[in-house]
C-alpha cells in the first residue's frame, strides 16, 4: 500500500472528526489526493463537511473524497459466508445446531471489517493519503487490537499449515466430504492472512495515529494512556492535539476577562503536563460552529500554520529490543508506563504485559525462553526486564 494513513482518535466529544476532515481539507488544498473516511458509528464527518454522505467514496471538493463507512453493510456482505464454514466446523465437532449459530457471532466484527474496509480504499484507490476519523478512544483501541487478537487466536484454533488444518477438519468429518472440509479450510485461511494484513497495515511506517483531546485533567490522563496502549500494540503515535483553548485575554479587564485568564491558565498547565509527549499542537475554540470547507481550512490554518499536515514526532524504534548485560539479558519494551498500573507474568514462551487493563503477549526469543526473570525496572524510556540463564532449560 503506497498511500499514508494517519488516523485521528480521542475521547468523545473532543473534536477529533473536525480535526481529521480539517487535515483532510488542508493536504487536498495542498495538492495532495485525499481521502477521509469515518469508522465512528456515530458518523458525523458529512455535518463537518455540510453535506451528506455515505458508504460510497464521494468527492467534496477537487482532490478531496470522502465516506461513512456502513460496518452493518459489511457483515451482511462479507461475513454470512464465513459464518457458514465456522459452522460447518463446529457442527462436525458435535456442537449442536443452535450452540453452533451462538458462538460464531464474534464480538467486534463489525469494527474489523470497517478497518478492512479502510485497507481496501487505501490500496486500491488514487489516494496520497487516507485520513481516518475513528470511533472514541476506548473504541478505536478495541478496533485496533482486533486483527492481532483475532489472528493469535484464529492460530491456536486452526494451525497455519494447510494439512494440519486439513487433517483436523477431515477427521472430523466423518462421512461428509473432503471437499467441503477445503472449502472452510480455505475460507479461514483467507481471514488468517486478512488479519495478517491488517496487522501489517497498522503497525507499518506509513501508518499513524494522532490523538486529539480537550485541556483537561481527565481528558489528558486518558490521553497518556493511550499512548501507551497503542505503544504496546507496536503502533506509532505522531502528534497530540489540544482542541478547543479558550483565547487568551491578553490585557483585557471585566468579569469575563478574569474567567478567561483563569481557565487558559488551567488549561496551559494540563498541556505542560503532556510535555514528555512531545510538542503539542493547539487550537483555539471558535465562537461559530466550524461547518463547510472554509471553515475546515481555517481550523487547519491554525493548527498547521505553512506546515505539512502530514509532518508528526519522529519514527518510533523497535517496541522491543534484547541486549547483553554482563552475564544476564536484558529485554526492553519501549512504553512509557507512567502513574499506570503494570503487571508481568511469564506464560510459557510468551511475557504477559498488562498495562491498566490492556493486555499485550510478547514472544520470547529462543535465546530467552531457556532463560528465568530476575528482575524488572521502569525508568524514563520505558520497561526492562532482566533475564539470567536457566542451566536447566539450556540442557532440553
Amino acid at each position: 500500500m503506497s498511500a499514508r494513513l494517519l488516523l485521528f482518535t480521542g475521547k468523545g466529544g473532543v473534536g477529533k472528526t473536525t480535526l481529521a476532515a480539517a487535515t483532510a481539507a488542508a493536504l487536498a488544498a495542498g495538492g495532495r489526493k485525499a481521502l477521509v473516511v469515518s469508522t465512528d458509528p456515530a458518523h458525523s464527518l458529512g455535518d463537518a463537511f455540510g453535506v451528506p454522505l455515505g458508504g460510497a467514496v464521494a468527492e467534496v471538493d477537487g482532490g478531496l473524497h470522502a465516506a461513512q463507512i456502513d460496518p452493518r453493510a459489511l457483515v451482511d456482505d462479507a461475513w454470512r459466508e464465513l459464518r457458514g464454514h465456522l459452522r460447518t466446523v463446529l457442527a462436525g465437532a458435535g456442537v449442536d445446531e443452535l450452540a453452533a449459530e451462538e458462538l460464531t457471532v464474534l464480538p467486534g466484527v463489525e469494527e474489523l471489517l470497517a478497518l478492512a474496509e479502510v485497507r481496501r480504499l487505501a490500496a486500491t484507490g488514487p489516494w496520497d493519503v487516507v485520513v481516518v476519523d475513528c470511533g472514541p478512544t476506548a473504541e478505536t483501541l478495541r478496533l485496533l487490537a482486533l486483527p492481532e487478537a483475532l489472528g493469535s487466536y484464529l492460530e491456536r484454533l486452526f494451525p497455519t499449515h494447510r494439512r494440519v488444518v486439513r487433517g483436523l477438519l477431515a477427521g472430523l468429518a466423518g462421512s461428509t466430504s473432503v471437499e467441503r472440509w477445503d472449502a472452510t479450510a480455505d475460507a479461514l485461511g483467507r481471514l488468517a492472512e486478512s488479519l495478517e494484513q491488517l496487522r501489517g497495515l497498522l503497525t507499518s511506517p506509513a501508518t499513524s495515529v494522532r490523538l486529539v483531546l480537550t485541556p483537561e485533567r481527565v481528558v489528558a490522563a486518558e490521553t497518556r494512556r493511550t499512548v501507551t496502549a497503542l505503544a504496546l500494540q507496536g503502533i506509532r503515535v505522531d502528534g497530540v492535539v489540544a482542541n478547543r483553548l479558550v483565547p487568551h485575554p491578553g490585557a483585557a479587564r471585566g468579569a469575563a476577562a478574569t474567567w478567561l485568564r483563569t481557565r487558559r491558565a488551567e488549561q496551559d498547565a494540563v498541556l505542560a503536563t503532556l510535555a514528555d509527549l512531545g510538542a503539542v499542537r493547539t487550537v483555539e475554540h471558535r465562537a461559530g460552529e466550524p461547518v463547510g470547507l472554509p471553515a475546515l481550512l481555517e481550523i487547519a490554518a491554525a493548527l498547521y500554520g505553512d506546515g505539512d499536515p502530514l509532518e508528526g514526532a519522529a519514527a518510533q524504534g523497535p517496541l522491543v529490543d534484547v541486549v547483553r548485560v554482563d552475564d544476564e539479558y536484558e529485554l526492553r519494551l519501549a512504553v512509557a508506563v507512567g502513574d499506570s498500573d503494570l503487571e508481568l507474568v511469564r506464560v510459557g514462551d510468551d511475557l504477559a504485559v498488562t498495562v491498566d487493563g490492556r493486555r499485550k503477549l510478547v514472544a520470547l526469543p529462543s535465546l530467552l525462553r531457556r532463560c528465568v526473570v530476575v528482575g524488572a525496572e521502569l525508568d524514563d524510556t520505558g520497561l526492562a526486564v532482566r533475564f539470567r540463564p536457566d542451566p536447566d532449560l539450556w540442557m532440553r
